[in-house]
């Protein structure tokens, strides 16, 4: 059985301390270890196959092939297939390989760009592979998979019809690393059907791990030429799209143009023709044939008025998918141009200012930390918050763009088909002289008298959103948030600066405004009453066992006050063994005086929070009744508790509530005890020993 969600998170955050899911190091895609793999089938003398993505129909899909065509798959490694098999032949390149039946363009168009930067490829693409020495059947390749790079194992099992590729395939049959990083992605992916429709960002981000710049062309910035020119110089990966047409299909229009259709950026470049500089962007269909047929392609009469070293520089006449168009016209047949690279110092002139980084994973939980967009004003507090501080100093030649916010959606499915975005944005508010003194999330009254500084343009149900912004030295607060309250889902919000700039998740330490006192809360009897009522129904010893708390609870403390039929006797199993001292399975007077007060104060801190006057706690009136407790959690822990106490319908009942409660502060007190104030250490059968009983 594996370990809970919980343990596994906390080791992801201290792997990933330990450089664990970086490019250096990358995690084991579905815990498949290479090179144990691999040592494995060179001992036993056997090819590997993938029992993880095995070579089936399930590992396709449907939906990509007719029934019949899906009967006639057969599944071939690379030797059945070509005469003399090659991972790599005479370096790596966009002409390399052409789409085949699977609607992919737009990976493949991401592959095109990966072949332009070297270091990058070879992040992906490990090198050292083979057909040849130590050949079994076993490939790997790596992606950067929301926040974390991961090595993806493959068989070279691919899908054949008459003996031929279905999906991507070379111009040079010897040739499979096309093939096979393919194979990989749809992996990744879930399946080769899960690869169909999708923007070439999403694939150049997992091929970069680095920064994603989108750009409209339809207002574009003055100064896109010298953009695209510092990008290419810098190791950047580009593409772009054409607008959908009338219709889902891929129609060639009579300009030569596809619709609905990815592109990679190859080029640009700068030309005198007729005595005027014209600016050029060079790019290529991943079909690997059909281009614009335009002004500036391939057979245009224009290249006949430059210079005869620009032309043979650039001029190619092949049907091999690759063209040059004017910047007026590729902002004017093309709708956005997304820019992928490993830091963002392209975005300037003056390099020498190194852009700065920061990461943060949240997730928002319905009913806790899920309060939507800035029209529920209620619950907009509730989201997530970012406290960020930006250094230096500004003056008004510094007004360039210097910051970029990213927020990306984690998916929550295996399948990447069956991924719902939800509409995802962001707000910035600055934090004003009179809340710098703020510890802890900022309440919902911060918000309703203030607007943000800077926003998500609109709320998008895409993977990632981002905002180019400038914000004067000083502190704000960024809230990532979904459209809609009440959608659980998790985030990456990745931060870029040009100034130092030193951030941190700002739920820790919270403070919420203040709640009704608790000076009023009705006062029960003192302490000899409660033992004398405890001697009333204890044992000959003084004593009472679970099966006797649940009794005295459910019929004499709390009567009346339980609507959900009470304590179950397994709540009191726990509540004895987190009251009892000596580890005998009951309550003496001593301890059963000590968990009656806890109940009864814990019960009119429920009551006092209930505002809504419904019985039970919404998970936001559970924040407020933690706090009214005199504890105090981060969002995460909040998620936790809401998720493991709370029922269907997102409420706690009053006897959740206290279980819930009476745990919390048991376990802060057994830490406090046996830790050093910041880490604890136990043996094996420690733990268990305070695992077990607690």
């Amino acid at each position: 059985m594996p370990a809970p969600g919980v343990c596994l998170n906390i080791l992801e955050t201290r792997n990933k301390q330990n450089g664990y899911g970086c490019v250096a190091n990358p995690e084991k895609f579905l815990n498949q270890d290479f090179q144990e793999l691999k040592q494995y089938c060179l001992i036993r003398g056997v090819r590997y196959i993938d029992k993880m993505f095995p070579p089936d129909r399930n590992s396709i899909g449907e939906g990509i092939l007719s029934p019949s065509d899906l009967a006639r798959v057969v599944w071939l490694r690379p030797a059945k297939i070509a005469p003399n098999p090659s991972f790599i032949l005479d370096g790596v390149s966009r002409f390399d390989f052409g789409q085949g039946l699977l609607g992919n363009c737009w990976f493949l168009a991401s592959i095109g760009a990966l072949t332009f930067q070297n270091d990058v490829f070879g992040q992906v693409v490990p090198l050292e592979q083979t057909f040849d020495e130590n050949y079994c059947g076993l490939f790997h390749f790596r992606f950067w998979r929301f926040g974390r790079w991961v090595d993806v194992v493959i068989d070279d099992k691919l899908p054949t019809i008459n003996g031929r590729l279905i999906f991507v395939n070379s111009k040079d049959q010897n040739e499979f690393w096309p093939a096979l990083l393919e194979k990989a992605y749809a992996k990744v992916c879930g399946s080769y059907t899960d690869m169909s429709a999708g923007s070439p960002s999403e694939a150049m981000m997992d091929f970069t791990g680095g920064v994603h710049m989108c750009i409209r062309l339809s207002d574009p910035p003055p100064n896109l030429w010298e953009l695209m020119y510092r990008a290419g110089q810098s190791k950047s990966l580009m593409s772009c799209g054409t607008p959908q047409g009338e219709t889902p299909a891929n129609t060639v229009l009579p300009n030569g143009l596809v619709q609905g259709h990815a592109y990679t950026v190859t080029g640009v470049k700068q030309t005198m023709s007729q005595g005027k500089l014209v600016n050029l962007v060079r790019l290529w269909n991943p079909w690997g044939k059909g281009e614009w047929n335009g002004d500036w392609s391939d057979r245009s009469s224009l290249w006949k008025t430059v210079s005869a070293q620009d032309r043979d520089m650039c001029l190619s006449v092949d049907d091999d998918g690759e063209f040059w168009m004017t910047m007026e016209d590729f902002c004017k047949f093309y709708t956005d141009l997304d820019i992928c690279s490993l830091c963002p110092d392209f975005f300037e002139e003056n390099s020498s200012r190194h852009w700065k980084t920061s990461f943060y994973e949240g997730r928002w939980v319905a009913g806790t930390t899920a309060g939507g967009c800035m029209n529920n004003k209620d619950t907009f507090w509730t989201n997530p918050q970012y406290r960020v501080k930006i250094d230096g100093e500004y003056s008004e030649k510094d007004g360039d763009k210097n910051m970029l916010v990213s927020l990306i959606q984690k998916p929550d499915k295996r399948n990447r088909r069956l991924v719902q975005h939800l509409h995802i944005g962001f707000s910035v508010f600055e934090v004003t002289e009179n809340y710098k003194a703020q510890s802890g999330k900022f309440p919902a009254s911060f918000f309703s008298r203030r607007a943000p500084v800077a926003q998500t343009k609109t709320y998008m149900n895409a993977r990632e959103v981002m905002e180019f912004l400038m914000l004067k030295p000083g502190e704000y607060l960024i809230v990532p948030s979904t459209f809609n309250s009440n959608e659980t889902a998790t985030f990456i919000l990745t931060i870029l600066s040009k100034t130092e700039t030193h951030g941190y998740e700002n739920s820790g330490d919270h403070k919420h405004e203040p709640v009704e006192k608790l000076e009023n809360v009705t006062k029960v009897q003192d302490d000899e009453n409660k033992k004398n009522f405890f001697r009333q129904h204890s044992d000959k010893y003084e004593e009472v066992d679970a099966e006797q708390l649940q009794k005295l609870l459910n019929e004499n403390i709390l009567k009346g006050d339980l609507k959900s039929g009470g304590f179950s006797i397994d709540a009191c199993r726990s509540m004895v063994a987190l009251m009892d001292t000596s580890i005998t399975g009951k309550l003496n007077s001593e301890e059963f005086v000590r968990l009656w007060k806890k109940v009864v104060t814990y019960k009119d801190i429920f009551f006092l929070t209930d505002v809504s006057r419904t019985g039970t706690l919404s998970l936001s009136e559970l924040r407020n009744a933690i706090v009214a407790s005199g504890m105090r959690v981060s969002d995460d822990m909040l998620n936790l508790m809401a998720l493991r106490y709370s029922v269907s319908s997102r409420h706690m009942t009053l006897e959740s509530f206290i279980s819930l409660i009476l745990r919390l502060d048991c376990m802060k007190k057994i830490f406090k005890q046996l830790s050093d104030g910041k880490i604890m250490n136990l043996r094996e059968s420690e733990w268990i020993y305070i695992s077990m009983y607690t």
